[in-house]
């Protein structure tokens, strides 16, 4: 990582420095919280989680080469060099924003309740054809995963992709705060984490906090499908530049064609030129997150054949959307996360398919006092949508099945829709359920631990 010396952290963290003055001057290699991450001259931050406390590692990964250890307790008289500060959560936020501000690089923020990860995915494959770009990998997109993903930025690297996810009010502030985002993606405004936020207008503050700051003169994109995300006005002065299916919007699409789970082709549309691209992923709204990649090369002075091949290279990562051959099965693996909408979406991508279908849906948490209507309203869409089976795994999700079961029976559809308290039960059933060359979509919420069951129709 680029030179940044323990005087320099201990400052920006607002840290006192107990150790050797002639250390005082030497400069970090990287900066961690997982103690088997440890190199030469790292600096460890013992971050106190749930289970365990990061103090308790600090003398071992001293012995392991670590520079320094920044610590929330007073050592007293150790022999090596540490930071003492009140807060290591918040020195861990403090010291990456000290980082980042160091750096010459353009970082593009991106968030929204539906999409995000799959956006930044796109976006980085379309900036990755003209940059050296570093994105956010996994689920670091939270105030330790984001510093964590600034720490990784070296010299080289000319733009960061940064997903942003929050789930309650004034995070997107801490997490603008470290980011300095230069470029602003919205995917939508939806429904998720309703139990903090309340209602999508409350998402649509707490999103858009975003842009208090950004860097000025940086761009703001916005999707132009989405209603609240249209009218919104930014108070920073920050015109917004739209993307979407309407052809108002600046940048969009035409001559729109599904090849079932094999993508999309499409004609894309600039305000000063036009090009055709295949999206290898399916669904109607890898079209969007296309579009909002297409937004973000142009701001960034990219060629349309440039943007074209980074549409046509992004390929679907583990749990999302990933299509899966297994032999016996196709499975949809989208299981890392879920709420209505993005349901919605994947139930609509399975019903592209040339084969019976099966939907294996688990509960979506967080959706507030609406939850019960919105797994209902979820059932009944995967009825409307004609999956064949439809196997809902959860507390939450007896209603999924109610919703799909009451709107079968009174639509006069043949679908069959199963119920089961654990995946246990499931696994127990699902010979008689699933028959071969079915396609199976995997989809809810991340704690529900729906990859074993991706595992599982794997052998």
């Amino acid at each position: 990582m680029k030179h940044m010396s323990l005087q320099e952290i201990a400052a920006a963290c607002g840290g006192t420095y107990h150790g050797s003055p002639e250390l005082a001057s030497r400069e970090v290699s990287s900066v961690v919280i997982d103690s088997r991450k440890v190199e030469k001259d790292s600096l460890f931050i013992a971050i106190k989680g749930a289970r365990v406390d990061g103090h308790t590692f600090i003398p071992q990964v001293m012995e392991n080469g670590a520079l320094c250890s920044v610590s929330g307790q007073d050592l007293g008289d150790v022999p090596y060099p540490y930071i003492q500060v009140a807060s290591c959560t918040q020195a861990l936020k403090d010291i990456a924003e000290h980082y980042r501000r160091s750096l010459d690089i353009k970082v593009v923020g991106i968030s929204g309740s539906v999409g995000k990860t799959s956006t930044k995915e796109m976006i980085a494959s379309v900036l990755s054809q003209k940059f050296n770009v570093l994105k956010t990998e996994g689920n670091f997109n939270n105030e330790i995963g984001l510093p964590l993903t600034v720490f990784n930025l070296r010299e080289e690297h000319e733009i960061a992709v940064l997903e942003m996810g929050i789930s309650g009010f004034g995070e997107m502030t801490r997490l603008a705060k470290i980011a300095r985002p230069d470029i602003c993606v919205l995917t939508n405004i939806g429904t998720a984490h309703l139990e903090n936020l309340g209602s999508r207008d409350g998402v649509l503050k707490a999103k858009t906090e975003m842009f208090d700051y950004m860097n000025p003169n940086g761009t703001i994109i916005l999707n132009g499908d989405d209603d609240k995300l249209r009218e919104f006005t930014p108070q920073n002065g920050i015109t917004p530049v739209y993307f979407g299916l309407d052809p108002s919007c600046p940048f969009h699409a035409n001559h729109i064609v599904s090849r079932g789970l094999k993508g999309t082709d499409a004609e894309f549309i600039t305000p000063k030129s036009r090009f055709q691209a295949h999206i290898n992923i399916p669904g109607s709204h890898m079209v969007s997150n296309a579009l909002a990649g297409v937004a973000v090369g142009y701001a960034l002075g990219m060629s349309d054949e440039q943007i074209a091949r980074g549409v046509e290279v992004n390929a679907p990562i583990q749990g999302r959307s990933n299509l899966i051959e297994t032999g016996k099965y196709t499975v949809i693996d989208d299981c890392y996360n879920a709420n209505p909408a993005s349901v919605k979406a994947s139930l609509d991508v399975l019903s592209c398919a040339d084969t019976r279908t099966a939907a294996i849906l688990g509960d979506m948490f967080e959706l507030g006092e609406h939850s019960e209507k919105m797994h209902y309203d979820t059932g009944a869409h995967a009825a409307d949508a004609g999956i064949d089976v439809l196997v809902c795994i959860g507390r939450l999700s007896a209603d999924t099945a109610r919703g799909a079961q009451e709107t079968a029976q009174k639509k006069g559809l043949s679908m069959k829709v199963v119920h089961y308290a654990s995946k246990e039960e499931f696994f127990g059933q699902a010979d008689s359920l699933l028959k071969e060359r079915d396609t199976i979509l995997v989809k809810a919420s991340h704690a529900m631990e729906f990859s074993r069951i991706v595992d599982w129709l794997q052998h």
